[in-house]
């Protein structure tokens, strides 16, 4: 008998994942992703942290260390 395991017995969360080994992560930042690092870089007063052209990746790499600088 195999020992097999189904992956929905346990959830999973995306979340997780780091954003580097992500296999879209090379694609453009998504729409929802430019709107709230724009948002997010002008409440924390950091016009740097918001540049077009970012990937996904990095988009969410940026995203997340402001909101740790925002502390939300």
């Amino acid at each position: 008998m195999t020992n097999t395991t189904n992956p929905k017995e346990e959830p999973v969360s995306n979340m997780e994942k780091d954003p580097d080994d992500w296999v879209s992560g090379d694609e453009p930042m998504t729409g929802a992703q430019m709107s709230y690092l724009k948002t997010l870089s002008e409440q924390a007063h950091d016009d740097k942290a918001f540049e077009e052209g970012l990937s996904k990746a990095e988009a969410s790499k940026r995203i997340d260390a402001l909101k740790q600088k925002l502390k939300l």
